[in-house]
């Protein structure tokens, strides 16, 4: 090697050096100066705790202007959108691809920082799942001095749960429900909510499927309220066949038809309980969310919610729902 190219080897490693060490110090001087974040706007959204931006040192504390318009629930004053808890746990009703990143992305620390940024804009009541993490990352958000009202999603016995965390209310799974109404077997649900009521809570039906709704509600049970997804994903393989014109999908489970939520605005209508719609948004493949949101409040009772799954790895979606229900409800 020539002296010439060398030398020029040896210059060019002396002024990388130098600019990765200045680089660093730049790094250094940044990490130190984080700024807080503004009101409205905190972490969990890709840049929290558990992201590979800036670090929080605890729950943020602004409260933002905006606060979705609430609603008497029970003895509560709810807010009319409630987060809901799929994501959290990897249940994106997509694909599998999307359910593991969703698995990856919510670390405790990312649940937590939603849950926070729920609370700045006035969304005060969680759509709740007791199993996976659901119970210590709840915990962890209230330690931190978060504050929800529970609206369980039931599961087996679930007096125990309710004698420790005292929710709101609680109703028998969707799923859980849709399948004993296909088996024959919609007796062991009114056992279910029967028992949970002598817990001294409020207790609903879930359903993906209209006519078990209007079965429950022109039988007279006693239940306080309803769950209603506004697309029907659990119908049997000859139902999907019949929607279908003979054909099958792949992941039937996962298919949302555009029909469907007329049919069950209209039973969320007829029925003078509190209802919560949920997927709205057919899990992420609606690409108009300002006419979805429209749809659903414009189509369910003053008394009436929405669940809503959050997934804020590209943008703020909480700031963003809240905003779009303050405008659709409040008016500005």
């Amino acid at each position: 090697m020539s002296d010439t190219r060398r030398n020029f080897i040896h210059a060019a490693a002396a002024v990388a050096a130098g600019l990765g060490g200045a680089v660093s110090a730049a790094a250094q001087a940044r990490g130190s100066q984080t700024p807080a974040p503004a009101a409205g706007q905190g972490p969990g959204q890709g840049q929290g705790r558990g992201g590979r931006g800036q670090q929080s040192a605890g729950p943020p504390k602004p409260v933002s202007e905006v606060q979705v318009p609430k609603m008497k629930f029970g003895n509560a004053e709810i807010s009319r959108l409630i987060c809901g808890c799929n994501q959290f746990y990897g249940f994106g009703h997509f694909n599998n691809t999307l359910g593991a990143l969703m698995q990856e992305y919510y670390t405790k620390e990312r649940v937590c920082d939603v849950l926070h940024q729920c609370n700045r804009f006035g969304i005060n009541a969680f759509n709740f799942y007791s199993a996976s993490r659901g119970v210590p990352d709840f915990e962890a958000f209230q330690a931190e001095g978060g504050k929800m009202h529970l609206i369980v999603q039931g599961t087996g016995d679930q007096t125990e749960f309710i004698k420790t965390f005292k929710p709101l209310s609680i109703y028998h799974h969707g799923e859980n429900t849709d399948r004993a109404f296909h088996n024959g077997q919609m007796d062991t649900v009114k056992e279910w909510c029967k028992k949970m009521r002598d817990t001294g809570s409020m207790v609903g039906v879930g359903s993906h499927n209209p006519e078990v709704i209007a079965q429950v509600e022109s039988e007279n049970w006693d239940v306080d309220f309803y769950a209603c997804c506004v697309y029907n994903r659990t119908r049997t393989q000859d139902e999907w066949r019949k929607v279908l014109g003979g054909e099958l999908v792949e992941m039937q489970g996962d298919c949302y038809v555009q029909s469907d939520p007329a049919k069950m605005y209209k039973v969320i209508q007829a029925t003078k309980k509190p209802c919560f719609a949920f997927k709205i948004m057919a899990a992420g493949r609606v690409s108009n969310a300002e006419q979805a949101f429209k749809t659903a409040y414009e189509s369910i009772k003053p008394i009436d919610g929405v669940f809503i799954g959050l997934f804020p790895r590209a943008k703020d979606e909480v700031r963003e729902n809240a905003e779009r229900v303050h405008r659709l409800l409040a008016g500005s």
